[in-house]
């Protein structure tokens, strides 16, 4: 096994955003019965540390590619494309507005205890973002456009935080 090797080569799988995840979860398993460390308990201390890396190699790819968000991150690393997550937090106008307004109604929901409006929110969310996955799909694997793809990666980390606050929202009204 190389270990420069990408991830997508690591698991043997083309590189495309529209992932068979349980085809990535099989060639995972798979993986990790070769180099899992308890195979290498009784092998030599190189052997069982370089068990203990590619375990370690093997599950932060799978990480990496069986998360959406994190998928096209990587792909955008791969064809070149720096997201600048960290430095670069412009975003249009119109988007903006409409996270205030989001967060605005979690405030409130969250504040008045309403948990069926939280879930409401929560599943309408869900429903927005998915299709901003499926418009990312196209743009990766149909189109090769990386530079709106960096764009829809940047929103779509935007809208994955507001579902978190949600769930937050959600488990604080259980407690």
């Amino acid at each position: 096994m190389d270990f420069k090797a990408d991830h997508f080569v690591l698991f043997g799988i083309k590189p495309l955003f529209r992932l068979d995840l349980t085809d990535l979860d099989s060639r995972y398993r798979d993986i990790q019965a070769q180099v899992h460390p308890d195979r290498f308990a009784h092998a030599g201390e190189a052997e069982r540390r370089l068990s203990m890396q590619w375990a370690t190699h093997a599950n932060e790819a799978y990480q990496t590619l069986k998360k959406p968000l994190e998928r096209a991150k990587y792909m955008l690393h791969l064809a070149g494309h720096d997201i600048q997550a960290e430095n670069n937090t412009a975003m249009p106008t119109d988007f903006l507005m409409e996270q205030m307004e989001w967060r605005e109604a979690v405030m409130e929901a969250r504040d008045g205890g309403d948990h069926h409006e939280l879930e409401h929110l929560h599943n309408r969310l869900r429903g927005d973002i998915k299709s901003r996955y499926e418009e990312l799909g196209q743009l990766l694997d149909d189109g090769g456009d990386f530079a709106l793809a960096t764009d829809r990666v940047r929103r779509l980390m935007f809208l994955e935080k507001l579902l978190h606050e949600i769930d937050d929202a959600l488990a604080s009204l259980e407690e």
